[in-house]
């Protein structure tokens, strides 16, 4: 149900329950969804409000309207392009049936940065947390990503370990990036890094920094990936907002 102490708006809530239907298999690409009397009835609110989260759901191409018919699950959805991780690579992996699973190695959490030129929260405070990809088995890339602490309050109480920062950034905050850079260089990992992502101290390994600005902030997420080039070349364009 909806919580109207939550500083989410209740329009917002009400959308995320519906993708979560949708998610579920409850409401069918095609089918039609209740009407939005439906909705406002059995959620509790006004119907102005449960035009509010259709609305929100028909700019993101997620539910369509059909004059005199009702709003409908959208059958030609868009797909997801994840510009956090190497989502919209593996998406590739995944099409020919091969596993990718994520693994956290350091909680969400929020703690002081210490000074590093090349961070934009270097001696501030930001959200931080650690994980690692793999393919079949196999260490792909650990990613190490900062998150603006302001705008994303409260994202330490999510679990990143198997979900899309995008979609979850999109889904909970309702914020997307406008523009973004990567630097990329070749560097090497030791200790544990090294052991988490099955390389030795001496192979070299690609490492991408990434800054992806928003509305709302420039830097507002700042990451660093360390990739295996052992087994799988990869591609990605930020300047265009996708994924290959």
């Amino acid at each position: 149900m909806l919580n109207p102490q939550s500083p989410i708006p209740l329009y917002h809530q009400l959308a995320d329950i519906i993708r979560a239907k949708i998610r579920a298999g409850e409401y069918q690409p095609g089918s039609r969804i209740p009407s939005e009397n439906s909705l406002a009835s059995t959620y509790g609110i006004g119907r102005p409000t449960a035009r509010q989260a259709t609305e929100l759901l028909v700019r993101k191409r997620i539910l369509v309207r059909k004059r005199g018919s009702g709003t409908f699950i959208n059958t030609q959805q868009k797909k997801e392009v994840d510009l956090f991780s190497l989502a919209g690579t593996m998406a590739s992996f995944r099409k020919e049936g091969i596993s990718v699973t994520t693994r956290i190695l350091q909680k969400t959490r929020l703690e002081a940065i210490g000074r590093n030129p090349e961070n934009p929260f270097s001696g501030q405070e930001a959200y931080f947390v650690s994980r690692l990809s793999s393919v079949e088995n196999t260490p792909v890339l650990i990613e190490d990503i900062y998150l603006h602490p302001t705008l994303f309050s409260g994202i330490d109480r999510i679990d990143l370990q198997e979900q899309s920062l995008s979609q979850v950034v999109d889904e909970y905050y309702y914020m997307q990036p406008v523009s973004g850079r990567q630097n990329f260089k070749i560097g090497h990992l030791i200790g544990k890094r090294a052991m988490k992502l099955g390389v030795a101290p001496s192979k070299p390994i690609l490492v991408v920094k990434r800054y992806l600005h928003f509305a709302q902030a420039e830097n507002a997420i700042y990451s660093e990936l360390y990739c295996r080039t052992d087994q799988f070349d990869f591609s990605q364009t930020i300047g265009g907002l996708t994924n290959d």
